[in-house]
């Protein structure tokens, strides 16, 4: 095949370079350094993003089995080798590398995070016969017309494909119709929603219902958030309010801001554990504050920043308010808003919302349970897709593998 012929050629040339000095990168990708470890499941993300999507599925699968992650980006390998897995560089998509690759690895299973489309690695699993597994599985519709131009490259990739769980119903769609079989399509999962799932919020408290967090705000929102409180503690006198900037670099500024309006500034970063106003300018705390607070408002949106995601304050049962600008997650924000969880507000309006809410904490409990269904209902349940994996990884033994 052309495809192939390209490829020996293209590695023709990368061997050439890795023996002239081409880097530990290189030779990783091309498999001519310490072969990789023998392995049940070979979990293949293109990075840390992708990679952290999945880590719940990863390390189900790991406790049950050997699994190997391999990821394009030294960062992502990094990553997954920090959580006590084998990881490495995948190899290039050319055929000693995938050989030498296969005949040390020899996995049951490969199972690719998100949406990576490679012929020659599909064409020789296939030849070995491992069994190939999508979850997460997106596709883009600008990239679906691109593909579809190829349709001799990915209809064979996508039909060798036994099990795939889309991230969506359009990249589902455009999957199909592009070669993926009916019968490879496992229940959707929405992989960034599995770790917000996971988290198992605190009971209902009054404790709660009078703390307001500001979570990850930006440059220009501090101020409109510390005369909202000023506003809503005239009829809420004990009302609480947790700012925590999205850069905790910003903590002297927003200090300044706090004291300009007659206050006394209580850092997390100087040891304080609470105050009326805390300002929570440190790192890795952000779950502390979602489970203090009972009401959320969401950074990121009074600013055009796009917004920060919704999935956290809703995993803590937190009655998600927000600003208007909600672009990088615009389509969760309005499921948030259709099932009553979650409400877009105007600076002006922010104040005497929040005090309502506090003053009515049956109506903020309710928002935030509606926020935790919504979650829960949209990330889905990763346990009937983990023991299709399982069972597919299982499908053979290790002496029927083929080219052994």
């Amino acid at each position: 095949m052309i495809h192939t012929a390209a490829a020996r050629l293209a590695e023709t040339g990368l061997r050439l370079r890795a023996m002239m000095g081409g880097g530990e990168t290189l030779r990783q990708r091309l498999v001519l350094d310490d072969p990789p470890p023998q392995a049940d499941i070979w979990v293949h993300g293109a990075s840390v993003g992708e990679l952290v999507s999945a880590r719940i599925i990863i390390e189900a699968l790991a406790g049950s089995a050997q699994v190997l992650v391999t990821a394009n980006s030294p960062t992502g390998r990094d990553m997954a080798a920090g959580w006590g897995l084998p990881a490495r560089l995948a190899p290039l998509d050319v055929p000693g590398a995938l050989g030498r690759f296969l005949d040390a690895a020899r996995p049951r299973l490969a199972l690719t995070v998100e949406g990576e489309f490679w012929p020659l690695r599909s064409r020789m699993l296939a030849a070995r016969g491992v069994p190939q597994a999508m979850i997460g599985a997106r596709i883009s519709a600008r990239s679906a017309v691109r593909w579809g131009r190829l349709r001799g490259l990915i209809a064979p990739v996508l039909g060798r494909i036994e099990a795939l769980s889309a991230q969506d119903a359009g990249s589902e769609e455009r999957l199909r119709a592009l070669g993926l079989p009916q019968a490879a399509i496992l229940p959707r999962l929405d992989l960034k929603l599995l770790a917000p799932a996971a988290i198992a919020p605190p009971p209902d408290d009054p404790a709660r219902d009078r703390v307001w967090l500001a979570a990850s705000t930006h440059e220009g929102e501090d101020g409109v958030i510390l005369d909202a409180w000023l506003a809503a503690r005239q009829s809420c006198p004990d009302l609480r309010l947790i700012l925590a900037p999205r850069h905790p670099r910003r903590g002297d500024e927003i200090a300044t801001l706090i004291a300009a309006r007659g206050l006394t500034v209580a850092r997390r970063s100087g040891g304080a554990e609470s105050g009326p106003v805390l300002l929570a300018d440190t790192l890795g705390e952000m779950s502390r504050w979602y489970a203090a607070a009972g009401i959320c408002f969401i950074g990121g949106t009074l600013t055009d920043r796009g917004g920060h995601t919704p999935w956290e304050p809703a995993a803590w049962r937190c009655a998600i308010l927000h600003g208007p600008h909600v672009s990088n997650h615009a389509e969760g924000f309005a499921a948030l808003a259709q099932a009553g969880a979650a409400r877009q507000l105007h600076p002006q309006d922010l104040g005497a919302t929040v005090a309502r809410l506090a003053a009515d904490p049956a109506q903020a409990q309710r928002m935030g349970h509606a926020a935790r269904a919504v979650l829960d209902r949209r990330a889905g349940n990763p346990a009937s897709l983990i023991a299709r994996l399982r069972d597919l990884a299982n499908t053979r033994d290790r002496n029927d593998i083929q080219g052994q």
